[in-house]
């Protein structure tokens, strides 16, 4: 169906983008729940496993997200015992975040997760590496004219 009214809902690239990351974290949800895990929990896991003793400000913005969001996530992932947080012996000033010896186990339990996940959208590898790359160019040029936008003043 085309859709002629530009103000349409269904026409809007932003409602399809919101509409998108709420199934996707829905998808995941009974996925990670075995795991005590959120998405967004799982989402710092994930860059804890691909390097180990970050800083808070590193963490935050390998996953985009502002400290103010990330440190709550960060306390509860603490009292699951899955990361320790603690201060820098060089930089008292700055929080480094670690594994446990849970959270480095905890990886094993989850290595089943993306082909879970993959799995129930039905979508093959091929179109989900294809999604992924759009996806990749649609941040990288929204990126770009935010950045272009906050240089112009």
């Amino acid at each position: 169906m085309t859709v002629t009214d530009p103000l349409a809902l269904e026409s809007q690239v932003c409602f399809q983008a919101v509409v998108a990351a709420r199934t996707v974290v829905a998808v995941y949800r009974p996925i990670l729940e075995p795991l005590g895990l959120t998405h967004t929990q799982y989402l710092v896991m994930l860059a804890l496993w691909e390097r180990d003793e970050r800083s808070v400000s590193d963490l935050g913005s390998a996953l985009q997200l502002e400290p103010a969001t990330l440190t709550p996530l960060l306390k509860r992932l603490q009292a699951a015992g899955f990361v320790d947080r603690a201060r820098s012996a060089a930089d008292e000033r700055v929080v480094v975040v670690s594994l446990t010896v849970a959270g480095r186990d905890l990886r094993d339990r989850a290595v089943d997760v993306p082909a879970q996940a993959a799995a129930r959208t039905g979508m093959t590898v091929a179109e989900l590496e294809a999604l992924r790359d759009a996806l990749d160019d649609v941040v990288g040029r929204l990126t770009g004219a935010l950045a272009e936008d906050a240089a112009a003043g």
